[in-house]
């Protein structure tokens, strides 16, 4: 059989063990407290692989919020920019409305021009032709014209505006002055030999002379003293009725004294003064000259005619040219009677227009 422990083995092996179990639960106490504190300060602690991913994410999506923000200001910008101009178009538009309705209040209805037709003599086919691109200014002054017009056929006599220092020379007379009731047609031819029997004078004199005083001087030569202040009296309302004949309305413009005599010139000088530039004697010329050679004596001659004027003057040659280089009857163009630059009355060019 076997034998009994020995009782002191037995009790150094308990005390032992009692130690070691007494150490034991001590260890274990303090890796519970580590374990608590490790579990406290490290909660929220994530594996680097997760953060570094997170992190990524982050910077990525941050990025896109720094693009959307500067397009969000931009935006922004534009919005303000756009609501600034909203802005002026609604005072703008409220301006205009409001002028509209004030328009609207105060003017008048647009004439109705079809029915000065039944009134002008000629009916509407001449109607029709002296309002053709017109304004409604202009057509105000046609009709203005045309009234007037008949009630100048209607007078019989003019009063005549006494002898004052103050009255043109031509008007100086005392009573009733004979209406000669003038067409446009005959006024306008009148004018024109005016022009020539002038040009004419002021060349044998060496001078220029004024126009009311010759004005005069050839009424009386070609109708004599006492006629003479019944065509003037005639002549005078009848250039200041017809303002839209621009050999009327200069010759009315130079005889009150608001234009200079130099302004009207004959075909004849304008062409001289043209030819001169061609290097050519106009008196002594054949006048012959190519459409090139005719547009350089042109521009030369007349430098402050636009392109468009100038063009008018070369196209009314071009009838008789077939080419740049074919010649043509040079001084035809400039005659009094010739329908191109002439125009069958004088013309206004010299004094600002040639050198």
């Amino acid at each position: 059989t076997e034998a009994p422990s020995s009782p002191y083995v037995s009790g150094e092996d308990v005390v032992k063990l009692t130690l070691a179990l007494k150490i034991a639960r001590q260890d274990l106490t303090k890796a519970q407290v580590e374990l608590n504190t490790m579990r406290a300060d490290y909660g929220d602690v994530v594996p680097r692989r997760d953060y570094e991913s997170q992190e990524k994410k982050y910077m990525d999506l941050l990025e896109k919020l720094e693009v959307l923000q500067k397009d969000f200001e931009a935006l922004q910008k534009e919005y303000s920019v756009l609501l600034e101009i909203h802005r002026e178009a609604v005072e703008e538009r409220d301006h205009f409305f409001n002028e509209l309705q004030e328009v609207q209040h105060s003017s008048t209805p647009r004439p109705d021009w079809a029915k000065c037709a039944e009134v002008i003599a000629g009916g509407p086919e001449r109607w029709s032709i002296l309002q053709e691109g017109k304004s409604s200014d202009q057509m105000v002054a046609v009709l203005l014209e045309e009234i007037g017009a008949g009630v100048l056929k209607e007078k019989d006599t003019f009063p005549a505006l006494g002898k004052g220092d103050k009255v043109p020379v031509y008007l100086r007379y005392e009573g009733q002055v004979k209406n000669k009731k003038l067409n446009k047609k005959d006024v306008v031819n009148i004018l024109r030999e005016i022009w020539k029997e002038k040009v004419s004078a002021d060349q044998q004199k060496g001078k220029q002379s004024n126009l009311p005083e010759f004005f005069l001087s050839y009424l009386q030569k070609c109708y004599g003293d006492a006629a003479a202040f019944d065509w003037a009296y005639t002549i005078h309302e009848t250039v200041k009725l017809y303002r839209s004949n621009e050999a009327m309305s200069l010759f009315y413009d130079i005889l009150s004294g608001k234009r200079g005599d130099g302004l009207m010139c004959t075909g004849a000088q304008l062409g001289a003064w043209a030819f001169r530039e061609t290097g050519s004697d106009w008196a002594q010329s054949s006048a012959e000259i190519s459409v090139r050679g005719l547009s350089t004596a042109l521009r030369a001659a007349f430098p402050l005619k636009s392109s468009e004027q100038l063009q008018e003057l070369l196209d009314a040659s071009r009838p008789q040219a077939g080419s740049p280089e074919e010649l043509i009857d040079y001084r035809a163009l400039f005659a009094e009677e010739s329908q191109s630059l002439g125009q069958a009355q004088p013309t206004q060019a010299c004094e600002g227009d040639v050198r």
